[in-house]
């Protein structure tokens, strides 16, 4: 891994790993107009420690080697707790994050790129279909399955049947997994156009980062949690 520096420019370190920028906009350092500045002017300016920003920058490079979760050795708990905490979590902090930097960049870029219309009506459409569908997994399902779960141990299910809420939450996976595949056509697989600014390409990393994780979230709830729960709500009434 390559040693980061405090001498090096804010907007050559986001240009090079526009993941980066999720540090920058937490600390409300511009990269993309002051992008010329380097680690360490852009933290004088905001009053920040710039070797504790450099340490949060050299987090990025080391992030993809982190433990996985295997999601087949927790119990069904343990599994609806990790989504929420991890997945749930992520949506949170990045569908407004994502749509701010969208916001931006159809502002700044829309009548170069009319393509960017139909990226931001997608990614609403996205949003208004994750948001309230994390709500009814928190609200309704996830503590069905809590309660099978717990069922398993005591032997005493009183829980309604699971499976129509588990079809509703996979249409409603389709559906997000047809939106995230429409950005990734629009934006010729999330790729930055020649001269693209850093925010053009932080917004291009957002929604490919999006992907990956929506991906890694609706396997572990279609391929794992909801197999096993569909499969242990019989037994527990027996």
């Amino acid at each position: 891994m390559e040693k980061l520096d405090i001498h090096q420019k804010v907007g050559a370190l986001v240009a090079e790993k526009p993941a980066r920028s999720r540090v920058f906009e937490r600390h409300g350092i511009d990269y993309c107009c002051g992008g010329k500045r380097s680690v360490e002017e852009a933290c004088r300016e905001r009053d920040l420690d710039a070797r504790a920003v450099l340490r949060e920058l050299e987090a990025i490079e080391t992030a993809g080697v982190a433990a996985v979760a295997n999601p087949t050795a927790m119990t069904m708990t343990e599994l609806v707790n990790h989504i929420e905490s991890t997945h749930h979590e992520f949506l949170r902090r990045e569908l407004p994050r994502i749509g701010g930097l969208i916001q931006k960049v159809v502002a700044a870029h829309g009548d170069k790129y009319p393509w960017l219309d139909a990226v931001r009506s997608t990614y609403a459409d996205l949003v208004a279909e994750l948001e309230p569908h994390m709500m009814k997994e928190e609200q309704i399902l996830f503590p069905m399955i809590r309660e099978l779960d717990r069922a398993v141990d005591s032997g005493s299910f009183h829980c309604g049947g699971i499976g129509n809420p588990i079809s509703v939450m996979e249409r409603e996976h389709e559906n997000a997994g047809q939106a995230l595949q429409h950005l990734r056509k629009l934006t010729d697989d999330f790729t930055a156009p020649e001269g693209a600014c850093n925010t053009f390409r932080a917004m291009l990393d957002g929604l490919e980062t999006l992907e990956a994780d929506t991906h890694e979230h609706i396997h572990k709830e279609n391929n794992v949690l909801f197999v096993r729960a569909l499969e242990t709500e019989p037994a527990s009434r027996s």
